[in-house]
């Protein structure tokens, strides 16, 4: 039996309660990209490497994955109002915390408890639009959501950049307090209880298994980046995380009230829809790990400079998020994702031609283009897929899309960096082999550029010719490290294009709206 009853959607103020939830997660969002910038000051600040730190965004998105399946079951014994301040609260008390940091610890601790937070937002967001919003006009609430989750990305370097070469680190948890404050405000005014309650217990065995299964699957993604696949350290997860999801999936599939009911893959355009969307994550989320590490570390643009490149994008996907969705409630999804993955798919294929001489203007303009591609594709198929549910597996959808797509971003991510780094091992070797010193050209380039070395530096011919030796290993260094990019950029346009071909099975589903109110006695209980 329901202990609270749901409002009708006709009661309810839609623009405010959208206004609320989309605040919320545009500063979670905003707070993670804040920190991408700020990390080798955190490393400096703190004394500790590079893997050490890495934990900052590894807990934020184990803790995130281990939340969003359990969402649907907070979603039904949680009032809506009071599940999103708690989470907003959290989120909040997690920026104090990390703002007031004295060692790497503390700072951890107050990540994860912001991840607490973060990790419910998103799904109960969708979960309410899909409740409130007819199958027909949900495109322009998605398409509203997606500002939220494309502007803040590319904001949120551009603006720690800008705090981290003028300010402290600590401000960057600062600037989200107040927005996430007036957001708490905002909730207890406007927020209304949308969903209606009922009285279940949790499934404590499919707890502990999706705990395991998604917290060990992600955690080996998130190792593979930078110990390479074959070590133990990412395999041992990676397999212990498929038996345990095998061991949830079982679970889920015979349990009278599961934590995630995972009968939503029984809907056909849901599951190519989940597809889609997660082939297109694992392009476009390790892509964004590119640009940045072609911009700074090769090309030697400051933070700033590299998020200022982003900004066209951003202010594309702001203009035309809202305009896909009503695109996408007059003619659907098909033509929208066919033309997106489209203008991606030539977007990323140019990107796959970077050499040191090209142009900051050109890579703004290709990712400028890349976003606006992205515009039609960014919630339209996730919406498609969502509108064939019935309203009583709306949070159960919702969850289930979220946790893949989770899945699919740290493996594109993972995946994609490790194309990157073997591939730059390859074509330095071959560099190595074919460039050597019994080369006449080579021979005649490093005996010049030795004795200009030391006639300019006053040393002797053999310093020169070391150092002129160094200055040969740094361009076949950097020129392979570019190949390497160009490499994983050819590998994201296939992911792009398998997602394009897929998208053809996509087709517009008829709103059945008896289907959405009536709940099977089974799941009242």
């Amino acid at each position: 039996m329901a202990s609270a009853k749901s409002q009708q959607p006709k009661q309810l103020n839609k623009n405010s309660i959208m206004l609320v939830m989309v605040l919320g997660a545009f500063v979670a969002i905003l707070n993670q990209t804040l920190l991408n910038v700020a990390i080798p000051q955190l490393m400096a600040d703190f004394s500790v490497s590079a893997d050490t730190v890495q934990w900052l965004s590894t807990a934020y998105m184990l803790t995130n994955g281990v939340l969003i399946p359990v969402t649907p079951f907070l979603i039904d014994r949680i009032s809506t109002r009071k599940l999103f301040i708690t989470a907003m609260v959290l989120f909040t008390v997690g920026s104090f915390i990390c703002s007031l940091a004295t060692n790497f610890s503390i700072l951890l601790i107050g990540r994860i408890v912001q991840a607490f937070g973060a990790g419910v937002l998103m799904p109960l967001m969708m979960t309410v639009i899909l409740v409130i919003y007819p199958p027909e006009v949900r495109g322009r609430a998605m398409g509203t959501i997606a500002i939220a989750m494309f502007f803040a990305p590319a904001v949120g370097p551009t603006l720690s950049g800008w705090i981290i070469e003028h300010w402290t680190w600590r401000i960057l948890f600062y600037v989200g307090m107040p927005i996430a404050i007036a957001d708490i405000v905002l909730a207890m005014t406007l927020m209304p209880n949308i969903m209606e309650r009922k009285d279940r217990d949790l499934d404590v065995l499919g707890f502990i298994t999706s705990t395991i299964g998604f917290g060990m699957l992600l955690y080996g993604f998130s190792e593979a980046g930078s110990k390479g696949w074959g070590d133990v350290a990412v395999v041992l997860p990676i397999i212990i995380g498929i038996i345990f999801i095998i061991l949830f999936a079982v679970r889920e599939v015979t349990a009278d009230e599961p934590m995630m009911d995972l009968s939503v893959f029984k809907y056909s355009i849901f599951t190519i829809a989940t597809l889609v969307s997660c082939v297109v994550n694992m392009a476009l989320f390790g892509a964004m790990i590119l640009v940045p590490i072609y911009l700074q570390n090769i090309r030697g643009f400051t933070p700033l400079e590299s998020g200022l490149l982003l900004l066209p994008g951003a202010i594309i996907m702001a203009i035309m998020s809202p305009i896909s969705g009503a695109l996408f409630d007059r003619v659907g999804v098909r033509p929208l994702a066919v033309i997106g993955l489209i203008i991606t798919a030539l977007t990323t294929w140019n990107f796959s031609k970077l050499s040191m001489d090209t142009t900051y203007g050109h890579i703004m303009l290709l990712y400028t283009f890349r976003m606006f591609g992205m515009s039609f594709i960014s919630m339209t198929i996730m919406t498609a897929g969502l509108n064939q549910l019935p309203r009583y597996l709306a949070s159960h959808g919702t969850a289930a899309a979220n946790t893949a797509r989770q899945i699919a971003a740290s493996l594109g991510t993972a995946y994609l960096v490790s194309v990157m780094s073997n591939r730059s091992t390859f074509h330095l070797a071959n560099y190595t082999e074919h460039i050597s010193a019994s080369n006449p050209f080579v021979y005649q380039f490093l005996q010049g550029l030795g004795q200009m070395l030391s006639a300019n530096l006053q040393q002797l011919p053999q310093v020169g010719q070391s150092l002129a030796l160094n200055v040969l290993y740094g361009i076949m260094m950097q020129q392979s490290t570019i190949e390497g990019i160009n490499d994983a950029f050819i590998v994201a346009t296939i992911l792009t294009v398998i997602a394009l071909v897929l998208s053809f099975f996509l087709r517009r589903v008829r709103a059945q709206s008896e289907l959405r109110t009536a709940v099977p006695e089974q799941n009242k209980k």
